[in-house]
């Protein structure tokens, strides 16, 4: 703390202190004139800028300026490109200081546990790797420019269902290897402004009032000197967020905490110097961040609109391209099947949601470059089979020479607030593409399918098209982008950063997913996506890593700087890829560690390294990359410290997971003596023989001897309380009511904003405590008034009646 900043301090009150530790409202701090503290704003914005001009909202329903819509972070991701996350981060940051937002909320980096997370198009990767050094870079992107950003969820928020109130039980190892491991990464290398912990609880505790993951992880471990922000309506206790190191709270809620917070430090339990050292933080947030409000700042939008473009190009991923259907002919007649190409799905759904300053469809683009027809073939609003539409599309299809099918799922099937329930495209799109798929074999015609979502989907009709085409949310220039891929005008390179499994019960968290509205049990341990795959041998539809090309790529002369090397040093790596095929193209090379023996369970291999290499046919590149002593670690309970088991690890090269070209071994030493257990060895025997995909085979003793611990106590639901769902209310009469009451004013909001399908906004409502009332409610509720409701339905009058006087 500088003197500038101690001199503030000290010349506040007690009560402009504690008005400052929450926002003025729903996106601005708490200016303090009189000291020249300004009042900055924040926005949602992780792939394009959401600044509300009407009535404030945090789930995308009040309308906002225009910004440019970029591809989503599912899909930015997938270019496995440090630089196109960059200039995307860059170009956010002019827009935000174009309309004087001074913090943007994002990047989100939870890792994607399950294909189910309503949010994981919001999200990067299953990789810890590779989602923290892509948001890394994203962030490098924004912060240069004068821009703050908001790296979250913090920690453990895999899904939608119960996300406020849901405890998440994961083993300590899990924990730091799968689910801090990218957080760390991004505020290690980036050291991004401030971090927004989420709402869940995270083993018996909330994020929120978590001291060990605020203030002994991510302030004294990894070294965060920025502010730790509340996710909107995440606060559960202020008084202990304080101590466990939460900032700021947000959004404004007229005070809602600040009796408590004063009542806290009369009584001693709260010491001052604990709300000074907030403040500090607040002053210090402020201060950088003057740069977002000066005036007439302005960028282009076609200029930005191009970028958008770029980096849907380099995003989109070719997963299937049998015979060299793609890319197309120009002296083709082209049908065009799917309401997508005319009215694309081009980003998520919930506090996301751009207003894009232009939109490119598809079709009009294709439409310029060959002969084409055009047919809706389903209404993307419903899942039932409209026969007149399949027939009018059955019909272009039988009078083209290529049929190209866009389909994908509608923001009804996934969005932020609820998870997806099954991996299927609807009813009515499978329906016309199994008749299509049939008629163009038939007649000897090629079909391309091209999707628009935002997670694997199961395809059981793979083997009835010849392309697919994986373009996901490509934000608003994402129509010109597919036309200039499916065209050739641009090799595709993206590589998948996620598995796409067979089925939805292949998946390792399947039956632990989404628990019940009190816990969720990560019984699958450290076996995450390419993790589980990869060790069990299960097959997939599509592994992590995979992208096909238009042309082709040869690995040769792995080499290693040693043979053998100690844990504290680097080893450099180097390969040679060289262009075989007659384009120009783009490679991503991956790089994996593989653990030949260990004392404890790993997986099969884990990804360390990556780069993208763009060459021109016949040319060769050299590609490097240096491995530390984190390259082989795995996180040590007993010592709580990252250690590297003396052995032999293998250094794999390859085009994805399960494609591995070039493999060379490393002997490494290490101090580290590993205790071996068998005892506890035979506990988690279950985790060595890789047998979890069945919720009958991690069993209660086995997660406990993996948690080190008995699993965290759940609640009875005997008695209500604050962090009791709303829903949960309608046990009682009185409840029903006010659940009742509650879901007619959703219902008119849904209907208002048609944004969101109307059943999807009041159950996420619904799912969250009761706490959220009185966070979100603008000073309408008090949390005395729902205490006091609470009392009356825990059949306790006297106490209602009590709280209400106090």
């Amino acid at each position: 703390m500088d003197d500038s900043i101690r001199q503030k301090i000290t010349a506040l009150s007690l009560d402009e202190k504690i008005s400052s530790l929450s926002g003025l409202d729903y996106w601005h701090l708490r200016p303090i004139p009189r000291l020249g503290i300004a009042g900055i704003m924040v926005a949602d914005g992780p792939h394009g800028l959401r600044k509300q001009t009407g009535p404030a909202d945090q789930l995308g329903l009040g309308d906002s300026v225009p910004a440019t819509c970029f591809p989503s972070a599912v899909t930015l991701a997938s270019s496995w490109d440090r630089t196109v996350l960059h200039h995307v981060g860059v170009a956010l940051a002019r827009e935000c200081r174009a309309e004087h937002v001074s913090v943007l909320l994002g990047p989100g980096i939870n890792i994607k546990r399950s294909p189910l997370c309503g949010r994981n198009f919001e999200y990067y990767s299953e990789d810890p790797y590779l989602a923290g050094t892509m948001a890394a870079s994203f962030i490098d992107g924004v912060q240069s420019q004068g821009i703050g950003t908001s790296l979250k969820h913090f920690a453990v928020n895999n899904q939608e269902s119960f996300r406020m109130v849901v405890d998440a039980v994961v083993d300590t190892r899990t924990l730091m290897e799968i689910y801090l491991a990218g957080f760390e990464i991004a505020v290690r290398q980036a050291h991004p402004w401030t971090v927004m912990c989420s709402y869940n609880k995270l083993n018996g505790i909330h994020t929120s009032d978590n001291a060990w993951l605020l203030d002994t992880v991510l302030r004294s471990e990894w070294g965060f000197e920025g502010a730790v922000i509340s996710d909107w309506g995440a606060t559960n206790d202020r008084v202990l967020g304080l101590e466990a190191g939460l900032d700021l709270e947000m959004p404004g809620n007229e005070g809602a905490w600040d009796a408590v917070i004063r009542d806290a430090v009369a009584s001693g339990r709260l010491d001052e110097s604990v709300i000074d050292r907030t403040i500090a933080r607040y002053i210090q947030l402020v201060d950088k961040a003057r740069a977002a409000l000066v005036a007439d700042w302005h960028y282009d939008p076609d200029t930005h609109h191009m970028i958008a473009q770029w980096a849907a190009e380099q995003s989109s991923v070719l997963l299937k391209n049998d015979a060299d259907t793609l890319p197309l002919s120009r002296e083709l007649s082209v049908a065009i099947i799917g309401a997508f190409a005319r009215e694309p799905r081009y980003q998520g759904a919930g506090s996301s949601l751009v207003h894009p300053t232009r939109l490119d469809a598809a079709y009009e683009h294709i439409a310029e470059r060959a002969e084409s027809r055009f047919a809706p073939g389903f209404d993307p609003e419903r899942t039932d089979i409209d026969a007149v539409l399949e027939s009018e599309a059955l019909r272009i299809a039988a009078a083209s020479d290529v049929v190209l099918f866009f389909a994908g799922l509608p923001a009804a099937r996934e969005s932020e607030g609820f998870d997806r329930v099954d991996l299927r495209l609807p009813t009515n799109q499978e329906h016309l593409l199994s008749r299509l798929a049939a008629a163009t074999r038939h007649a000897g015609r090629r079909i391309a399918v091209v999707l628009s979502n935002g997670g694997p989907l199961e395809m059981p009709w793979i083997d009835d098209v010849d392309a697919v085409l994986e373009s996901y949310l490509g934000g608003q220039a994402g129509g010109a982008a597919i036309a200039r891929l499916l065209f050739g005008d641009v090799t595709p390179s993206g590589k998948l950063a996620e598995t796409f499994p067979l089925r939805l019960d292949d998946t390792p968290a399947y039956h632990y997913f989404p628990g019940s509205a009190q816990t969720v049990e990560y019984r699958e341990g450290l076996y995450v996506g390419y993790r589980y795959y990869d060790s069990a041998h299960v097959p997939v539809l599509f592994p992590f890593g995979h992208g096909l090309s238009y042309t082709s790529f040869e690995y040769d002369h792995l080499r290693l700087s040693a043979d053998h090397m100690d844990a504290g040093d680097t080893l450099s790596v180097q390969c040679s890829i060289r262009n075989a095929g007659a384009r120009a193209g783009s490679e991503v090379v991956q790089l994996y560690v593989h653990a030949r023996a260990s004392t404890v369970y790993r997986p099969e291999q884990e990804l360390k390294g990556f780069e993208k290499v763009n060459m021109e046919p016949g040319k060769s590149v050299l590609v490097s990359f240096r491995l530390d002593a984190r390259s082989f670690a795995f996180f040590d309970v007993r010592s709580g410290a990252w250690q590297v088991e003396p052995g032999i690890y293998d250094i794999r090269i390859g085009s994805s997971s399960s494609d591995i070209r070039l493999a060379a071994p490393i002997d490494v030493q290490s101090a580290f003596e590993p205790i071996i257990d068998p005892g506890l060895q035979s506990q988690l025997a279950v985790y060595y023989r890789v047998a979890v995909a069945g919720a009958d085979t991690v069993s209660d003793a086995a997660f406990e001897a993996l948690m080190g611990r008995p699993s965290v106590s759940k609640a009875d639901g005997s008695e209500f309380d604050l962090d009791m769902p709303i829903l949960a209310l309608r046990s009682r009469l009185l409840g029903r009511l006010v659940v009742h009451l509650l879901e007619l004013m959703l219902a008119h909001e849904s209907k208002r904003s048609r944004r969101i399908e109307d059943s999807a906004l009041p159950m996420a409502i619904l799912e969250m405590p009761v706490r959220a009332l009185v966070l979100l409610g603008k000073g309408r509720f008090s949390f005395r008034q729902a205490e006091a409701m609470l009392e009356i339905l825990n059949a306790h009058p006297l106490r209602a009646i009590s709280r209400l006087m106090r």
